[in-house]
């Protein structure tokens, strides 16, 4: 394997991003496998991520057998298993980040551009065939579906893994409200690695600072960057701030095969719409569900990705005309996984049933209350929570679901957060690996009742979609209609275990003392790191207030839940 260690990308406007190519020793042409990002390509998987490669490397010695692990660098191909097989393998530091010099400005359209220049930049080298694919994790799968909208000439074909398509309603907000991901991951992920920090770490081989050449004062790194964090709190509705950062997927048209996560509250969304709504007619769809990055490296993922790649950038027969449209790996409450190969997404033969909340008993009712209940709750408690009496048969739930309550607050907003639960006959929490959490529930659904105005073209009763651009204030008292949205999940659910749903103001807690697990700080029971306690955003009153539920008669509240039947036969 032959490296060029900082290759130049001259951009449009003559900034020169740094690349690092790994080709084959053999002088032909190949597909290009490429990322690109401000995670700092010369800063190891195994230093600036520890704990998760502790992860992968105990729990799954698949994932690191077959290589020396020397480039491995975190959420991006390693080299050394796919070069081997005939494949240039580009790591770009995206502008201002890492090697590359430049205004730092994530997910802008400036960024965007920069990856589709450095695209063709690679589809016109003597070393390359014409064929770039692209391929990562997270921020590398979210700027795949940006970048894939523009069209880049050489684009042959996209896996975005675990990777979300929509900056308002995934990557900075749920159903309206902030979440606190962007202030926790910026400063430590991002602004750490900015081109110019000074003190960063050396790259294991080269020895070079992986931040530089050169280090810039306080005063210059500030003059290059965006302050993304600050423009959130600036911009609380779906605006041009937030359009220009979101894909549009109607333009996308190479070969897509989408990996999913069950339970990742930034991407798990944006996946299963990428598949839905992209303009390609040769789409795939993947769902599976431990952490976050562990399926990419192991031999299943990797797998996966070499059969969708070979096909696609090198020609070959690699069994990818045999692949199902959509290949699911369900997720069991009593453990494990049962991969499923289907037609279609949602699934077609899903039987959208409606559990009624049961006020009086606290309850998932099959059917409504002949009259009408209400219950209510301090916005900041423990909320109510539903069950279903003890499953007398084997239930599935596959794909996205919704709430419709009715509600009324004492103040002029309420947050409404909805979380999925299950216990086991003997009453224990079951729980689900959710993102970095291993600790997760089975499902989650927010939304702020301000902002509760419906795009009916684009709303299904299974899957609301909510405008988010317009603020209509609650009178206190009186009460409204809401249309949940609850993400893409996927339980089988044994007989003799009870389904739940837990409705307050706050996050959701696991019950218990702990201890719990933490990550940048913060200890996770059941959201991992996704929370919503931005001061700015929820520390007004108006989010402390007592929150009532009314249901039954005329106006039912209830769950809308995707079951899945078995097939015809089995």
């Amino acid at each position: 394997m032959l490296v060029d260690w900082d290759a130049p990308i001259t951009m449009d406007d003559g900034v020169e991003l740094r690349a690092d190519v790994f080709l084959p020793d053999d002088g032909a042409a190949h597909p290009v496998i490429m990322s690109h990002g401000p995670y700092a390509k010369g800063l190891a998987f195994q230093e600036g991520f520890a704990p998760m490669w502790r992860t992968l490397a105990d729990e799954h010695p698949d994932a690191v057998a077959g290589s020396s692990n020397r480039y491995q660098n975190w959420e991006t191909a390693d080299p050394e298993k796919w070069v081997p097989d005939g494949y240039v393998v580009i790591r770009v530091d995206s502008r201002g980040a890492g090697r590359s010099p430049g205004y730092l400005d994530i997910f802008s359209p400036r960024e965007t551009r920069d990856y589709y220049e450095c695209i063709e930049w690679a589809g016109a080298q003597p070393w390359s065939n014409g064929r770039v694919g692209l391929l990562g994790i997270s921020y590398y799968a979210v700027n795949q579906w940006q970048v894939a909208a523009l069209r880049p000439p050489h684009l042959a074909a996209i896996c975005p893994w675990e990777g979300g398509t929509d900056f308002y309603r995934e990557l900075t907000h749920h159903g309206g409200i902030l979440h606190t991901f962007l202030q926790q991951w910026y400063p430590a992920r991002v602004a750490s690695v900015q081109h110019g920090v000074g003190g960063s770490p050396r790259h294991r081989i080269t020895g070079v600072p992986v931040t530089g050449p050169g280090v810039l004062s306080d005063e210059e790194r500030a003059k290059n960057t965006a302050d993304p964090v600050g423009a959130v709190h600036d911009h609380a509705l779906l605006d041009a701030y937030y359009r220009e950062r979101t894909a549009d997927l109607s333009r996308i048209t190479v070969p897509v095969l989408t990996a999913v996560n069950w339970a990742h509250p930034l991407h798990t969304r944006g996946g299963f719409e990428g598949y839905e709504r992209v303009a390609s007619d040769r789409k795939w769809l993947e769902a599976h569900g431990l952490q976050h990055w562990v399926e990419f490296y192991t031999d299943y993922g990797v797998g996966l990705q070499k059969r969708f790649f070979g096909h696609f950038l090198q020609g070959r027969d690699t069994g990818w005309d045999d692949q199902p449209p959509v290949l699911l790996n369900i997720r069991r409450a009593d453990g494990g996984f049962a991969q499923r190969p289907e037609a279609e997404w949602p699934l077609a033969r899903t039987r959208w049933t409606a559990f009624h909340l049961d006020l009086d008993r606290l309850a998932l009712a099959p059917a409504a209350a002949p009259g009408e209940r209400s219950a209510g709750f301090d916005a900041l408690g423990e909320g109510l929570t539903f069950w279903t009496e003890p499953l007398t048969d084997e239930l599935e739930l596959t794909g996205p679901a919704s709430a419709s309550l009715r509600v009324a607050s004492s103040t002029t907003d309420a947050d409404l957060f909805l979380t999925l639960r299950v216990q086991d006959p003997g009453g224990r929490e079951v729980t689900f690996v959710s993102a970095m959490d291993p600790h997760g529930a089975v499902g989650l659904g927010w939304l702020r009742a301000s902002l509760r105005k419906l795009d009916p073209a684009r709303s299904e009763p299974y899957r609301p979609w909510h405008t988010f651009d317009e603020r209509q204030p609650l009178t206190p008292g009186e009460p409204v209609d809401l249309h949940v949205e609850i993400w893409p999940t996927s339980v089988v659910v044994p007989a003799g275990y009870r389904l739940g749903v837990s409705v307050q103001g706050r996050d959701f807690e696991l019950p218990g003392e702990g201890p719990w697990p933490s990550a940048s700080g913060v200890a996770m029971r059941g959201n991992g790191t996704f929370l919503h306690t931005d001061a700015e955003d929820r520390g007004s009153d108006v989010y402390a207030g007592r929150t009532t539920l009314i249901s039954g008669g005329r106006h039912p509240s209830f769950l809308l839940l995707p079951v899945v039947p078995e097939r015809d036969g089995g």
